[in-house]
């Protein structure tokens, strides 16, 4: 009985513990200030953490790429890609 209360406790423990982690995550990456892609920008992307998906439009969409520099900071850049909705013919 006493195993039975230890392991429950533990997985819960594990539960919360996850659940505080991605909380703690999603709102370090709201902090983060949006930075709208222009041509020509010098960009240092030493890692990327995500990419949204695209659209299902035919038209041109916002993305959003999560990265880290070569210091090790996170940005969020925000570009424009052509949606996936087009029809070829």
């Amino acid at each position: 009985m006493k195993t039975l209360k230890i392991a429950m406790f533990l997985a819960l423990a594990g539960v919360a513990a996850q659940a505080y982690s991605d909380e703690t995550s999603t709102n370090a990456a709201s902090q983060i200030p949006v930075q709208s892609y222009s041509y020509g920008m010098k960009l240092d992307i030493q890692k990327i953490i995500t990419v949204t998906d695209t659209g299902d439009e035919c038209a041109p969409v916002p993305k959003q790429m999560t990265y880290e520099d070569s210091k090790g900071q996170r940005h969020i850049l925000q570009y424009q890609v052509m949606g996936t909705g087009c029809s070829n013919g």
